[in-house]
């Protein structure tokens, strides 16, 4: 395994070097890295970990709006079907020898796919989300003023809401809602469990009308 790991590495700075595409090297280190299956338990997660690093390194991260643990806790049945993925995972069981061509056509489609998404989203919060004429908006961060354009169009929002709008799983919506009461931006408006639900604060009220 060690002889395994050192090969990828260095499969991955040769790749680099000779110009092959950042989306393709992510994709690729990816696979070996599952096919390797260098620990008992995480090999997935810690795989398209290392994907997501790769594309943030080298610009490909889109700011934070793309994740792929996010995307594919959203419809695990697609990524695990892809027919290179359904694969056995130890190295020696044929995986190797895999026809990695679909695996890549799916892995770059989906790259294109989310970049496609997050311009739609951009485009629409662009519309809807407040002028930053302010020293106090110029502040806030691209999650943040993204949840003033929910708030502009509605008076409260759930951690579903965050979710949908932001393409993240309902519990990272919940952290980053807690995170901006705790900021100031928003308050508790229902603490009940079942129907928890946030509203801006009076500070940034004044940015969003009536």
């Amino acid at each position: 395994m060690p002889g395994l790991m050192h090969e990828l590495v260095r499969w991955g700075r040769g790749a680099e070097k000779t110009g092959v595409p950042v989306p393709i090297i992510a994709g690729l280190l990816h696979y070996q890295f599952e096919t390797i299956h260098p620990y008992y338990d995480g090999n997935g997660r810690t795989g398209r970990l290392l994907a997501t690093f790769i594309l943030q390194r080298d610009g490909y991260g889109l700011q934070g709006f793309f994740s792929l643990e996010e995307h594919h806790a959203r419809n695990p049945e697609e990524y695990y079907k892809r027919p290179a993925a359904n694969q056995k995972h130890n190295y020696y069981e044929g995986r190797e020898k895999a026809e990695l061509t679909p695996w890549v056509e799916y892995f770059v489609t989906l790259l294109a796919e989310v970049f496609k998404e997050v311009g739609k989203t951009v485009r629409q919060k662009a519309l809807s989300a407040p002028k930053a004429v302010s020293p106090e908006l110029r502040t806030l961060k691209r999650r943040e003023r993204a949840v003033l354009g929910i708030l502009a169009q509605k008076e409260t929002i759930t951690s579903r809401d965050v979710a949908d709008a932001l393409g993240l799983s309902v519990r990272m919506a919940r952290n980053l809602l807690e995170r901006w009461v705790t900021g100031g931006l928003l308050a508790m408006a229902d603490p009940s469990n079942k129907n928890r639900a946030y509203k801006i604060t009076k500070k940034y009220r004044k940015y969003i009308g009536k």
